[in-house]
C-alpha cells in the first residue's frame, strides 16, 4: 500500500446504489436504495421517489426532524444494520458552520451518508538534535472499528451542541490525558477530506487537522478505553508505516500523509507527490455536483 493507495481507498464509492438525502431542499445525505424504499414504512415523514429521500416538507422545525430520524435509527438497530445506538448526536448540516437542521444519533450516520465533521490532532516533539518524532497511539483490540490499528494521539467525531475547540479539549483529555491548558495550543492547519462506501453505507467526511507540539517530557495516558499503547516515532519510521503497510486506520493514514507533507518529509521528489498533495481536502466530483432536488 502507498501514500496515493490509501487515498483511492478512502474514496472508494459507487453513488449509483444510493440517493440523496434532502432536507429543506439540500443534500444532506446519502441513503443506499434498498434502505431507501423501506423508510415510508418506518415514518410517514420520509417521502421517497426514484431520484431522492426527502423529509416531508411540512415537517420543519428541528425536534420534529429529529424526532423522525430517531425513529428510522431504533429501525437499523432492530433489522440488524447496526449494532446499536451510541447516545452521542451529530448535527445534521446543509454545511459547516450553519444552523443545524436536525440531529441524528451517530451510530445511523453512516447508513444515512451524513457529511459529517470531526477532528485529528497530530501530537509532535522536537527533538534537540533537529528531526521530529510523533506520537502514535495503538488502538484497542475491543474496538469495533479498526482494533489495533495505529491512529493519532487524539481524534473524535464532531457532536452537535461542542466547539471545535471545546471538542478538542475533551478529546485530549480522554484520549491522551492532556491538560487543557496543553491542549489549547493545538494549533488548527487545514482539512482532509474523502468519501468512503462501507458496508453499513457512505462516509463523506471533513476532518479539521491539528499540531500539537509537545514536551520532550510529555507521556500521554489513555484515560478512555479506546487506546491500549502509546509509542514516538522518527517520521522515517510513520513514513514507512505508512506508505508500505495496512497498519493504520484507514482514515489516520491520509492524516499522517498530511503532516508528513507540511513539515517536509515528503517533498516533490515523492513519486506520485502531485496526486498526493493534491487529493487531501477536495471532494470527488460527482458529491460537488450532486445538489439534486427531487
Amino acid at each position: 500500500m502507498s501514500f496515493l493507495d490509501h487515498i483511492r481507498g478512502c474514496n472508494a464509492h459507487d453513488l449509483s446504489g444510493f440517493r440523496p438525502f434532502l432536507i429543506d431542499g439540500v443534500r444532506v445525505g446519502w441513503i443506499r436504495h434498498k434502505l431507501a424504499e423501506r423508510l415510508p414504512g418506518v415514518d410517514p415523514g420520509f417521502v421517497v421517489t426514484a431520484k431522492a429521500v426527502t423529509l416531508a416538507p411540512e415537517i420543519r422545525d428541528f425536534e420534529a426532524r429529529s424526532a423522525t430520524l430517531a425513529h428510522a435509527a431504533a429501525y437499523l438497530v432492530e433489522s440488524g444494520v447496526i449494532r446499536g445506538l451510541r447516545g452521542e448526536h451529530y448535527p445534521v448540516l446543509p454545511r459547516w458552520g450553519a444552523e443545524p437542521l436536525a440531529r441524528l444519533d451517530r451510530a445511523a450516520v453512516v447508513p444515512f451518508g451524513i457529511d459529517a465533521y470531526g477532528l485529528h490532532v497530530n501530537g509532535f516533539v522536537r527533538m534537540p538534535g533537529g528531526g521530529i518524532e510523533l506520537w502514535v497511539g495503538r488502538r484497542a483490540r475491543d474496538r469495533e472499528i479498526a482494533p489495533g490499528k495505529l491512529d493519532n494521539l487524539v481524534a473524535g467525531g464532531q457532536p452537535i451542541g461542542l466547539t471545535l475547540t471545546e471538542n478538542l479539549l475533551k478529546e485530549a483529555r480522554e484520549e491522551a490525558d492532556i491538560a487543557p491548558d496543553l491542549a489549547a495550543r493545538a494549533v488548527p492547519v487545514g482539512i482532509v477530506r474523502y468519501c468512503l462506501e462501507t458496508p453499513m453505507g457512505l462516509k463523506p467526511d471533513t476532518m479539521f487537522l491539528y499540531d500539537l507540539e509537545l514536551p520532550e517530557d510529555f507521556i500521554p495516558r489513555n484515560t478512555d478505553g479506546e487506546v491500549e499503547a502509546f509509542e514516538r516515532w522518527p517520521l522515517d519510521r510513520v513514513a514507512a508505516s505508512v506508505d508500505g503497510t495496512g497498519d493504520w486506520k484507514f482514515n489516520c493514514n491520509l492524516v499522517v500523509t498530511d503532516f508528513l507533507i507540511r513539515h517536509g518529509h515528503l517533498t516533490p521528489d515523492t513519486p506520485d507527490y502531485l496526486d498526493i498533495a493534491s487529493s487531501l481536502s477536495g471532494w470527488p466530483d460527482a458529491l460537488t455536483k450532486a445538489e439534486i432536488r427531487p
